[in-house]
């Protein structure tokens, strides 16, 4: 059973959501990256789907969600707030999984009401909270003001991604996946992030270039597991572990070897599986006592 709705964020715009699964069943809440979509979740809400319903939506200016004027992480977190407002009943609680932008919406939503309402646990992958383009990997030079200032300026390219080519997949490869991943995984993020419009995608390079949500960490307290690839280029395995050792209840940090960025795409059952651990052992006890 799937449904789609319409909510409004605080400052008007529109958000595109799905709703896959039964009613009444255990509640996931889904939130993509940078320059992705709901589709980017597609095998854990697949797998999720046949006995949890499973909140999924696009946040704006990508996927089904139209462009807004405002980037900010405070947008993001309203965004967020007004999915779960609408989607849950009042009390309710969540499992809330966020990939890397997704995971800082989480962060910048931390401390508020519908948040405090509605997350029973957190799932970050691959994300971080501060210092982005200082410690990315993408550009293969030893950390410093040279490989910083290149690497702002790839990552905010106003330049279109074009078709989607075999170099443009090996580009993408080599920047967010690790050299292991099969070639259909690699076939559908390109997929993927090449359908971001580009004036959305270098809007939001700005807003991660600046972020630094470092104290929202400490503001989530919740359950909060942690998962990265050890070859994540983007946001690498010090972003995770930094997050971990600052989280008030860390449900566990897991590192997986070989892999990039992507991990809910390189690693689905491992991402699906850690959602359904987080779901049975919180918000199911604490719905149940």
């Amino acid at each position: 059973m799937t449904r789609e709705l319409t909510v409004v964020s605080a400052d008007g715009s529109p958000l595109h959501v799905e709703i896959h699964g039964p009613e009444g069943a255990p509640a996931v809440v889904l939130a993509h990256g940078w320059t992705c979509s709901t589709a980017f979740w597609s095998a854990q809400i697949r797998d999720l789907a046949a006995d949890h319903r499973v909140i999924a939506y696009d946040q704006r200016g990508h996927g089904r969600t139209p462009a807004a004027e405002v980037c900010s992480t405070d947008a993001l977190a309203d965004d967020l707030e007004a999915v779960l407002a609408a989607a849950l009943a009042p009390g309710e609680k969540a499992v809330i999984a966020g990939h890397s932008m997704g995971g800082m919406t989480v962060l910048a939503a931390a401390g508020r009401d519908a948040f405090e309402e509605h997350a029973g646990a957190v799932l970050l992958c691959s994300t971080g909270a501060s210092r982005l383009v200082a410690e990315s990997t993408v550009v293969p030079l030893r950390a410093g003001r040279l490989r910083t200032w290149l690497t702002r300026h790839v990552l905010g390219s106003r330049a279109p991604l074009g078709p989607v080519t075999p170099v443009a997949k090996r580009i993408l490869k080599y920047a967010t996946m690790g050299a292991g991943s099969a070639p259909h995984m690699v076939d559908r993020c390109a997929r993927i992030v090449h359908a971001c419009p580009r004036r959305v995608r270098h809007a939001w390079s700005h807003v991660l270039n600046l972020l630094d949500l470092d104290h929202a960490v400490r503001e989530l307290r919740v359950p909060t597991a942690v998962v990265v690839g050890t070859a994540d280029r983007m946001t690498p395995p010090v972003h995770a572990r930094r997050i971990a050792a600052a989280l008030p209840v860390c449900a566990g940090l897991t590192e997986l070897p070989g892999l990039g960025h992507m991990t809910p795409v390189e690693a689905p059952d491992l991402v699906t599986g850690r959602i359904r651990e987080l779901v049975s052992t919180y918000t199911q006890l604490k719905e149940g006592a």
